[in-house]
């Protein structure tokens, strides 16, 4: 079993609070990513968690189980670390093997058990090497296998592909699911990378200043935000938003009105937040639901061309499947797939109610 849960964390160093009233569940064999900018409490919610910070209130539980006083050895968690810790004297081998030796292994288990990981992450050819003959991607693995070898309740994962290039980032990312899917175990991973959560995790918590601000799925994260500052966090290009208000059956802003989506029922006048992501907007005109812009820069990328266009004060991005060309401050309509729109409650940043998609 490998179920975690936590009540009411709160942490404060000095005058930062680092924590505030931090409460998750993740379950058995779940990849759970909490996702956050600096500062957010990522880590010292995973710290917490291993039982390497002491709290200021709140509980941990394992297992169903209130482990809040205990040790972090008797915790059994594992953590990797972003820095791979590696004991610079030791081979691959030995480092792997570092856990079971403290356990007292026989070493026929312990080279059963380095035999079965450095498989896993298909590090054969690298046991006898030392981690200054090893690559970034490489000690991660070499670290990722001390880690795993020790089968533990849950695995705790501070940033661990932070140091490495584009490439092998990408390439890990591919890994750990592969190894999480194969394991079944308890990941608890931490990041300030959205594609990394986006695109490993079962569940996701985002967090902002020591508070938890959503939790879910990462679908349900990206296309039902629970409030403004999630759906600006979670998204490349970050999502666009226009002030507005609802008049009737139509969304009035500066210089600029669209029918108003079927699924809201926002009140007249109140004062909203209208937000579009750049794949649910078009430069090419059709229907009504189009908003009068201009051209204010392109973004060639290849397979797509990213459209910046200045609606009122505000500056939309829209990603176009084909090559787009113009002048800045030339005149175009913008088409909202209104069925995929967000709207927000512009003095709380509460995301209205979308029961009627």
């Amino acid at each position: 079993m490998g179920t975690v849960a936590v009540r009411g964390l709160s942490k404060s160093f000095g005058k930062v609070q680092a924590l505030d009233g931090v409460t998750l569940d993740i379950p058995d064999g779940s990849f759970f990513v909490v996702l956050g900018p600096s500062g957010a409490g990522k880590t010292t919610t995973l710290r917490a968690i291993a039982g390497l910070e002491k709290l200021d209130a709140g509980s941990v539980h394992l297992d169903g189980r209130d482990a809040t006083g205990d040790s972090p050895a008797a915790r059994d968690l594992a953590m990797v670390f972003q820095n791979y810790a590696l004991y610079p004297r030791h081979t691959a081998y030995e480092n792997i093997a570092s856990p079971l030796r403290a356990r007292r292994c026989s070493p026929s288990e312990i080279a059963a058990a380095v035999e079965r990981m450095s498989s896993l992450l298909h590090i054969e050819r690298l046991l006898q090497r030392r981690p200054a003959q090893l690559s970034g991607g490489e000690m991660q693995r070499v670290a990722l296998a001390r880690a795993l070898v020790r089968q533990p309740r849950a695995f705790l994962m501070d940033e661990p592909l932070t140091n490495l290039d584009l490439k092998l980032r990408v390439e890990m990312r591919t890994e750990l699911t592969r190894i999480h899917r194969s394991l079944g175990a308890t990941f608890i991973y931490v990041t300030n990378d959205q594609v990394e959560a986006l695109s490993m995790a079962d569940q996701v918590a985002v967090l902002k200043e020591g508070k938890v601000q959503q939790v879910g799925t990462p679908a349900e994260v990206y296309e039902r935000p629970a409030n403004q500052w999630v759906a600006g966090f979670v998204g490349s290009p970050p999502i666009g938003l226009l002030a507005c208000h609802a008049e009737g059956d139509r969304l009035v802003g500066e210089g600029w009105t669209l029918p108003r989506p079927r699924w809201t029922t926002a009140e007249d006048g109140r004062p909203l937040l209208l937000g579009l992501r750049a794949e649910d907007l078009s430069v090419e005109q059709r229907g009504d639901a189009s908003l009068p812009g201009e051209l204010y820069g392109l973004e060639p990328l290849g397979d797509r061309t990213v459209v910046d266009v200045r609606v009122g004060t505000q500056i939309l991005k829209v990603k176009a499947r084909t090559t787009v060309t113009g002048t800045p401050g030339e005149r175009l309509l913008v088409t909202v797939d209104l069925d995929r729109a967000h709207l927000f409650d512009a003095d709380t940043g509460l995301a209205l109610s979308e029961a009627g998609r």
